[in-house]
């Protein structure tokens, strides 16, 4: 009996799929005892990850701008059975990352692992957005990396060794409408991120540029939102919060980790984002062009106009049961709860 035309080339992909997870795994580092510094850390992604590097045998160093939420997160991580040194610092504050790096080499003798990861989020027009706005986005996203980055290298280099996996965003290959601050410097972190893989690579330090999609970390509560703040509440956090639109951060973490150990260039998380970053890449004028009609649905600029409110002060009645419903356990677990 013949066999059906489709067979062969089915299996030979099978095989080329096999033998690729197969060389993936085979390629992963053993992180026991390895010192990873992760920015942001005291709630969200940043404290996702690093519980994830603890399971993996890390020693950690924990730093964010609130002393009571870094206290919580340290009993979190250290729970796990291994050594954490939290720091409170601000990145966008060059002296405070020089004096972070400092402590924490001195603590562990060295720094393995680097993640910047420290964020924020100010949503609505751009009739809304200051200047501030950027000069803080930039400070935070863009400066707050390269501040510990340019900190930490000398030992790297001198070691020639290390790996720096940088969180920047699907925001840094799509400019989302309303979020223009935001991906700016997402879009110069993800600049940041490939140059510095290009030029340390005969170091042998490994950079690892990470484009997360939307996650359910429980942010859209601490967000900021301008104009229209309640409506604009309703969007962001519905995107964030919904099973179909978003990934666990749980999930997110496990992923960046794995990209961490085999040393991968460049990981976009969930099929919804790295299909998005595809057909920006294929038709960026098409892609400019609809989300240009996305932002026609948008809220427009009225309401508190350029001044902030919190998601959690943005809440409608939709919000409170359908969102919270949602994103409360993810908030309650990543330390975002008010």
């Amino acid at each position: 009996m013949p066999r059906p035309a489709w067979l062969a080339p089915a299996a030979a992909l099978t095989l080329a799929l096999a033998s690729r997870q197969l060389l993936r795994r085979a390629r992963e580092t053993d992180l026991a005892g390895q010192v990873a510094l992760v920015t942001g850390s005291s709630r969200g992604l940043g404290l996702a990850l690093a519980r994830e590097l603890a399971r993996h045998g890390c020693r950690i160093v924990l730093c964010a701008r609130d002393p009571q939420e870094l206290e919580r997160a340290c009993q979190d991580v250290a729970s796990l059975g291994v050594e954490v040194l939290a720091v409170p610092c601000d990145v966008a504050d060059r002296a405070q990352v020089e004096q972070l790096i400092q402590q924490a080499s001195t603590r562990f003798g060295r720094i393995d692992i680097l993640i910047p990861n420290a964020g924020l989020i100010t949503v609505g027009p751009l009739a809304t957005q200051t200047l501030e706005d950027f000069e803080r986005a930039m400070q935070v996203m863009f400066w707050g990396a390269v501040y510990p980055i340019l900190s930490v290298l000398p030992q790297m280099q001198a070691r020639r060794s290390g790996h720096i996996a940088i969180i920047t965003s699907i925001g840094g290959k799509i400019s989302v409408p309303h979020l223009l601050p935001y991906s700016a410097a997402k879009f110069a972190a993800v600049g940041l991120a490939e140059g510095l893989r290009a030029e340390l690579a005969s170091d042998g330090i490994s950079v690892t540029t990470v484009c997360p999609g939307l996650m359910r970390t429980g942010s859209h509560l601490n967000a900021d939102f301008k104009g229209q703040h309640r409506q604009e509440f309703l969007w962001f956090s519905l995107g964030a919060t919904l099973p179909f639109s978003s990934i666990s951060a749980e999930d997110a973490a496990r992923q960046i980790v794995g990209a961490i150990r085999r040393g991968d260039a460049e990981i976009i998380l969930s099929w919804q984002a790295s299909l998005a970053a595809a057909v920006h890449g294929l038709l960026p004028g098409l892609t400019a062009d609809a989300l240009g009609l996305v932002n026609r649905l948008l809220p427009g600029p009225g309401g508190i106009g350029v001044a902030h409110a919190k998601g959690h002060q943005s809440h409608t009645a939709l919000t409170e049961s359908l969102v919270e419903w949602l994103g409360q356990q993810a908030a309650r677990d990543l330390n975002q709860l008010p």
